[in-house]
Protein backbone atom coordinates (compact mmCIF):
# COMPACT_ATOMS: atom_id res chain seq x y z
CA UNK A 1 0.00 0.00 0.00
CA UNK A 2 1.32 3.46 -1.05
CA UNK A 3 2.92 5.60 2.08
CA UNK A 4 -0.50 7.97 2.18
CA UNK A 5 0.88 9.99 4.85
CA UNK A 6 3.50 11.00 2.90
CA UNK A 7 0.98 12.05 0.41
CA UNK A 8 -0.62 14.04 3.50
CA UNK A 9 2.79 15.78 4.20
CA UNK A 10 3.31 16.92 0.62
CA UNK A 11 -0.33 18.22 0.38
CA UNK A 12 1.09 20.35 3.86
CA UNK A 13 3.51 22.35 1.67
CA UNK A 14 -0.04 24.25 -0.11
CA UNK A 15 -0.47 25.75 2.93
CA UNK A 16 0.75 28.93 4.03
CA UNK A 17 4.63 29.11 4.11
CA UNK A 18 4.00 30.17 8.15
CA UNK A 19 1.81 27.02 8.65
CA UNK A 20 3.22 24.97 10.86
CA UNK A 21 3.98 21.42 9.30
CA UNK A 22 3.54 17.72 10.37
CA UNK A 23 6.76 16.84 8.90
CA UNK A 24 8.82 18.90 11.29
CA UNK A 25 6.81 17.84 14.64
CA UNK A 26 9.17 16.45 16.89
CA UNK A 27 8.05 13.82 19.82
CA UNK A 28 10.18 13.48 22.70
CA UNK A 29 10.25 9.52 22.69
CA UNK A 30 10.86 8.32 18.82
CA UNK A 31 7.46 6.97 17.42
CA UNK A 32 7.32 4.76 14.47
CA UNK A 33 5.30 7.09 11.99
CA UNK A 34 1.63 5.82 10.71
CA UNK A 35 1.23 4.62 7.47
CA UNK A 36 -2.18 6.74 7.49
CA UNK A 37 -2.14 9.88 9.38
CA UNK A 38 0.29 12.38 10.03
CA UNK A 39 1.75 13.59 13.44
CA UNK A 40 -0.69 16.09 13.68
CA UNK A 41 -3.61 13.85 13.41
CA UNK A 42 -1.95 11.16 15.60
CA UNK A 43 -1.95 13.80 18.01
CA UNK A 44 -5.54 14.64 18.33
CA UNK A 45 -6.66 10.80 17.54
CA UNK A 46 -4.63 10.47 20.74
CA UNK A 47 -6.47 13.14 22.49
CA UNK A 48 -9.87 12.28 21.27
CA UNK A 49 -9.17 8.67 22.65
CA UNK A 50 -7.72 9.36 26.26
CA UNK A 51 -9.44 8.40 29.54
CA UNK A 52 -8.92 12.57 30.98
CA UNK A 53 -11.05 13.71 27.42
CA UNK A 54 -13.73 11.30 28.13
CA UNK A 55 -14.19 12.80 31.42
CA UNK A 56 -14.75 16.46 30.56
CA UNK A 57 -18.51 15.24 29.36
CA UNK A 58 -19.05 15.59 33.44
CA UNK A 59 -16.94 18.20 34.40
CA UNK A 60 -18.44 21.77 35.07
CA UNK A 61 -17.86 24.83 32.59
CA UNK A 62 -19.54 27.40 35.06
CA UNK A 63 -22.79 26.11 36.48
CA UNK A 64 -22.33 23.44 39.14
CA UNK A 65 -25.10 21.00 38.48
CA UNK A 66 -27.63 22.83 36.44
CA UNK A 67 -31.52 21.95 35.80
CA UNK A 68 -31.38 21.79 32.69
CA UNK A 69 -29.78 19.45 30.28
CA UNK A 70 -28.61 22.99 27.60
CA UNK A 71 -25.83 24.05 29.92
CA UNK A 72 -22.49 23.94 28.58
CA UNK A 73 -19.87 21.27 29.89
CA UNK A 74 -16.39 21.65 29.30
CA UNK A 75 -16.87 18.54 26.95
CA UNK A 76 -19.04 21.20 24.79
CA UNK A 77 -16.81 24.17 25.62
CA UNK A 78 -14.19 22.38 24.08
CA UNK A 79 -15.91 21.01 20.98
CA UNK A 80 -16.73 24.50 20.34
CA UNK A 81 -13.19 25.72 20.90
CA UNK A 82 -12.35 23.37 18.15
CA UNK A 83 -14.80 24.09 15.76
CA UNK A 84 -14.39 27.89 16.16
CA UNK A 85 -10.21 27.41 15.58
CA UNK A 86 -10.65 24.87 12.35
CA UNK A 87 -12.80 28.02 11.15
CA UNK A 88 -9.93 30.32 11.17
CA UNK A 89 -7.54 27.63 10.79
CA UNK A 90 -8.86 26.86 7.44
CA UNK A 91 -9.89 30.77 6.07
CA UNK A 92 -5.97 31.15 6.83
CA UNK A 93 -4.54 28.47 5.13
CA UNK A 94 -2.89 26.96 8.48
CA UNK A 95 -2.58 23.49 9.72
CA UNK A 96 -5.95 22.57 10.14
CA UNK A 97 -4.89 19.38 12.17
CA UNK A 98 -2.89 20.85 14.56
CA UNK A 99 -4.93 23.27 15.55
CA UNK A 100 -8.17 20.97 16.37
CA UNK A 101 -5.46 18.72 18.41
CA UNK A 102 -4.53 21.86 20.57
CA UNK A 103 -7.86 22.28 20.81
CA UNK A 104 -8.98 19.32 22.04
CA UNK A 105 -6.34 19.24 24.53
CA UNK A 106 -6.11 22.40 26.06
CA UNK A 107 -8.42 21.80 29.19
CA UNK A 108 -7.57 18.03 29.71
CA UNK A 109 -6.21 19.63 33.24
CA UNK A 110 -9.19 21.35 34.30
CA UNK A 111 -10.86 20.63 37.52
CA UNK A 112 -14.40 19.73 38.68
CA UNK A 113 -16.31 22.33 39.28
CA UNK A 114 -14.89 24.75 36.80
CA UNK A 115 -12.80 27.67 37.93
CA UNK A 116 -13.98 27.53 40.85
CA UNK A 117 -12.17 24.21 41.45
CA UNK A 118 -8.98 25.15 40.14
CA UNK A 119 -9.26 28.65 42.15
CA UNK A 120 -9.54 26.08 45.38
CA UNK A 121 -6.55 23.44 44.14
CA UNK A 122 -4.63 26.65 43.73
CA UNK A 123 -5.34 27.51 47.51
CA UNK A 124 -4.81 23.97 48.65
CA UNK A 125 -1.26 23.17 46.71
CA UNK A 126 1.82 24.61 47.94
CA UNK A 127 3.23 24.81 44.64
CA UNK A 128 0.00 26.19 42.95
CA UNK A 129 -2.00 24.84 40.57
CA UNK A 130 -2.78 26.75 36.88
CA UNK A 131 -5.10 24.29 35.07
CA UNK A 132 -3.29 25.09 31.44
CA UNK A 133 0.67 23.40 33.53
CA UNK A 134 -1.92 20.84 34.44
CA UNK A 135 -3.18 19.79 31.10
CA UNK A 136 0.66 19.28 29.95
CA UNK A 137 0.59 17.42 32.27
CA UNK A 138 -2.06 15.30 32.28
CA UNK A 139 -0.34 14.78 28.54
CA UNK A 140 3.18 13.94 29.30
CA UNK A 141 3.04 12.35 32.32
CA UNK A 142 -0.58 11.06 33.61
CA UNK A 143 -2.12 9.36 30.70
CA UNK A 144 -1.41 6.06 29.32
CA UNK A 145 -1.12 4.67 32.91
CA UNK A 146 2.15 7.13 33.62
CA UNK A 147 3.44 7.16 30.34
CA UNK A 148 2.35 10.06 28.87
CA UNK A 149 0.29 10.44 25.21
CA UNK A 150 4.15 11.55 23.72
CA UNK A 151 2.29 14.29 21.32
CA UNK A 152 4.23 16.96 19.49
CA UNK A 153 6.29 19.58 21.01
CA UNK A 154 3.48 22.04 19.18
CA UNK A 155 0.51 20.81 20.36
CA UNK A 156 2.19 20.39 24.20
CA UNK A 157 3.41 24.08 23.55
CA UNK A 158 -0.15 24.92 22.10
CA UNK A 159 -1.69 23.38 25.16
CA UNK A 160 0.38 25.04 27.77
CA UNK A 161 0.23 28.90 26.53
CA UNK A 162 -3.90 28.44 25.64
CA UNK A 163 -4.58 30.19 28.72
CA UNK A 164 -5.79 34.12 29.14
CA UNK A 165 -6.80 34.26 33.16
CA UNK A 166 -8.51 37.68 33.97
CA UNK A 167 -5.82 40.13 32.47
CA UNK A 168 -5.46 41.31 28.79
CA UNK A 169 -6.52 39.03 25.79
CA UNK A 170 -3.21 39.46 24.19
CA UNK A 171 -0.19 39.31 26.68
CA UNK A 172 2.29 41.93 26.50
CA UNK A 173 5.04 38.69 27.28
CA UNK A 174 6.00 37.44 24.04
CA UNK A 175 6.77 34.20 25.91
CA UNK A 176 3.26 33.72 26.85
CA UNK A 177 1.97 33.38 23.42
CA UNK A 178 2.17 29.94 21.67
CA UNK A 179 5.03 29.59 19.35
CA UNK A 180 2.41 28.38 16.09
CA UNK A 181 0.01 30.33 14.82
CA UNK A 182 -2.59 27.65 15.20
CA UNK A 183 -1.76 27.61 19.01
CA UNK A 184 -2.61 31.20 18.62
CA UNK A 185 -5.72 30.23 16.98
CA UNK A 186 -6.80 28.27 20.03
CA UNK A 187 -5.56 30.62 22.39
CA UNK A 188 -8.31 33.37 20.80
CA UNK A 189 -10.68 30.93 20.03
CA UNK A 190 -11.26 29.73 23.40
CA UNK A 191 -12.32 33.36 24.61
CA UNK A 192 -14.25 33.34 21.70
CA UNK A 193 -15.85 30.60 23.00
CA UNK A 194 -16.07 31.37 26.74
CA UNK A 195 -17.33 34.69 26.69
CA UNK A 196 -20.22 34.14 24.29
CA UNK A 197 -21.16 30.71 25.25
CA UNK A 198 -21.12 31.52 28.97
CA UNK A 199 -23.43 34.32 28.05
CA UNK A 200 -26.25 32.31 26.87
CA UNK A 201 -26.14 29.91 29.95
CA UNK A 202 -25.82 32.87 31.84
CA UNK A 203 -29.00 33.97 30.21
CA UNK A 204 -30.72 30.52 30.84
CA UNK A 205 -29.64 30.46 34.18
CA UNK A 206 -31.70 33.96 34.79
CA UNK A 207 -28.61 35.96 36.19
CA UNK A 208 -28.32 38.17 33.34
CA UNK A 209 -30.68 38.92 30.11
CA UNK A 210 -29.69 40.03 26.56
CA UNK A 211 -30.59 43.68 27.91
CA UNK A 212 -27.38 43.68 30.62
CA UNK A 213 -25.04 43.23 28.21
CA UNK A 214 -23.34 46.38 27.50
CA UNK A 215 -24.90 48.65 24.96
CA UNK A 216 -21.16 49.21 22.90
CA UNK A 217 -20.73 45.24 22.95
CA UNK A 218 -24.26 45.08 21.38
CA UNK A 219 -23.53 47.75 19.17
CA UNK A 220 -20.10 46.49 17.87
CA UNK A 221 -20.14 42.45 18.42
CA UNK A 222 -24.16 42.19 17.75
CA UNK A 223 -27.23 41.65 19.36
CA UNK A 224 -27.23 37.70 19.21
CA UNK A 225 -24.81 34.65 20.06
CA UNK A 226 -24.18 33.23 16.73
CA UNK A 227 -23.88 37.03 15.25
CA UNK A 228 -21.14 38.05 17.93
CA UNK A 229 -19.19 35.16 16.80
CA UNK A 230 -19.49 35.55 13.61
CA UNK A 231 -18.41 39.06 13.89
CA UNK A 232 -15.41 38.59 16.02
CA UNK A 233 -14.35 35.37 13.78
CA UNK A 234 -14.42 37.14 10.39
CA UNK A 235 -12.57 40.21 12.22
CA UNK A 236 -9.61 38.11 13.48
CA UNK A 237 -9.49 36.52 10.24
CA UNK A 238 -9.12 39.38 8.35
CA UNK A 239 -6.60 41.65 10.55
CA UNK A 240 -4.19 38.31 10.64
CA UNK A 241 -4.73 38.68 6.79
CA UNK A 242 -3.82 42.19 6.73
CA UNK A 243 -0.63 41.89 8.75
CA UNK A 244 0.45 38.49 6.21
CA UNK A 245 0.15 36.04 9.43
CA UNK A 246 2.87 38.03 11.33
CA UNK A 247 0.51 37.07 14.22
CA UNK A 248 -3.22 36.20 14.54
CA UNK A 249 -4.58 39.28 15.58
CA UNK A 250 -7.94 41.33 16.59
CA UNK A 251 -9.07 45.04 15.23
CA UNK A 252 -8.63 47.22 17.79
CA UNK A 253 -12.31 48.19 18.16
CA UNK A 254 -13.38 44.74 18.44
CA UNK A 255 -10.30 43.62 20.90
CA UNK A 256 -11.86 46.72 22.92
CA UNK A 257 -15.47 44.89 23.11
CA UNK A 258 -14.37 41.25 24.02
CA UNK A 259 -12.07 42.72 26.70
CA UNK A 260 -15.74 44.61 27.64
CA UNK A 261 -17.33 41.70 27.69
CA UNK A 262 -14.84 39.72 29.42
CA UNK A 263 -14.98 41.61 32.17
CA UNK A 264 -18.65 41.78 32.73
CA UNK A 265 -18.62 38.15 32.85
CA UNK A 266 -16.43 38.35 35.29
CA UNK A 267 -18.72 40.83 36.75
CA UNK A 268 -22.07 39.83 36.69
CA UNK A 269 -21.94 35.83 36.24
CA UNK A 270 -18.68 34.35 37.64
CA UNK A 271 -18.37 37.13 40.60
CA UNK A 272 -22.09 36.50 41.14
CA UNK A 273 -23.44 36.00 44.79
CA UNK A 274 -25.18 32.76 43.71
CA UNK A 275 -21.75 31.07 42.51
CA UNK A 276 -20.02 32.39 45.21
CA UNK A 277 -22.28 30.87 47.86
CA UNK A 278 -21.59 27.60 45.66
CA UNK A 279 -18.36 28.19 46.18
CA UNK A 280 -18.65 27.95 49.67
CA UNK A 281 -19.21 24.72 48.99
CA UNK A 282 -17.37 23.48 46.63
CA UNK A 283 -14.29 24.80 49.09
CA UNK A 284 -15.58 22.63 51.96
CA UNK A 285 -15.47 19.34 49.51
CA UNK A 286 -12.28 19.64 48.11
CA UNK A 287 -10.77 20.61 51.58
CA UNK A 288 -12.62 17.55 52.91
CA UNK A 289 -11.15 14.90 50.24
CA UNK A 290 -7.81 16.37 50.28
CA UNK A 291 -7.52 16.08 53.65
CA UNK A 292 -9.42 12.23 54.01
CA UNK A 293 -7.05 10.89 51.28
CA UNK A 294 -3.69 12.98 53.08
CA UNK A 295 -4.59 10.07 56.11
CA UNK A 296 -4.26 7.71 53.59
CA UNK A 297 -3.25 8.27 50.52
CA UNK A 298 -1.82 4.39 49.01
CA UNK A 299 -5.59 3.91 49.02
CA UNK A 300 -6.32 6.02 46.32
CA UNK A 301 -2.90 6.75 44.76
CA UNK A 302 -2.10 3.60 43.32
CA UNK A 303 -2.32 4.43 39.63
CA UNK A 304 -0.02 7.72 40.27
CA UNK A 305 3.27 8.81 39.50
CA UNK A 306 5.48 7.19 42.60
CA UNK A 307 8.21 9.82 42.08
CA UNK A 308 6.40 12.94 43.37
CA UNK A 309 5.32 13.96 46.70
CA UNK A 310 2.23 12.44 48.13
CA UNK A 311 1.04 16.20 47.64
CA UNK A 312 1.17 16.14 44.01
CA UNK A 313 -0.23 13.24 43.40
CA UNK A 314 -3.04 13.76 45.44
CA UNK A 315 -3.52 17.02 43.74
CA UNK A 316 -3.58 15.31 40.33
CA UNK A 317 -6.00 12.55 41.62
CA UNK A 318 -8.47 15.60 42.84
CA UNK A 319 -7.93 17.54 39.58
CA UNK A 320 -8.68 14.81 37.50
CA UNK A 321 -12.27 13.72 39.29
CA UNK A 322 -15.54 14.42 37.46
CA UNK A 323 -18.12 16.71 39.47
CA UNK A 324 -20.30 13.63 40.22
CA UNK A 325 -17.05 11.51 41.35
CA UNK A 326 -15.79 13.97 43.77
CA UNK A 327 -19.82 15.04 45.24
CA UNK A 328 -19.73 10.63 45.75
CA UNK A 329 -16.51 10.15 47.27
CA UNK A 330 -17.10 13.15 49.58
CA UNK A 331 -20.46 11.84 50.79
CA UNK A 332 -19.06 9.05 51.21
CA UNK A 333 -16.49 10.44 53.47
CA UNK A 334 -18.73 12.38 55.46
CA UNK A 335 -20.99 9.63 56.14
CA UNK A 336 -17.91 7.35 57.39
Amino acid sequence: MENIREELEKKENLLHPLAAKSIDAKRELFDEPCLLRTAFQRDRDRILHSKSFRRLKHKTQVFIKPGGDHYRTRLTHTLEVSQISRTIAKALNLNEDLTEAIALGHDLGHTPFGHTGESILDEISDSGFKHYIQSKRVVEKLENNGMGLNLTGQVRDGILRHSKGEGPIIPENIKKIPNTLEGQIVRISDIVAYTNHDIDDAKRAGIITENDIPDSVKNVLGNSFSKRIDTIVTSVVKASLKNNLDIIAIPDNIYLELSNLRSFLFKRVYRNEELENERKKIRNILFTIYDFIKNDPDKYMNSYPEDDTNEKRIIDFIAGMTDNYAIQLFKKITLI
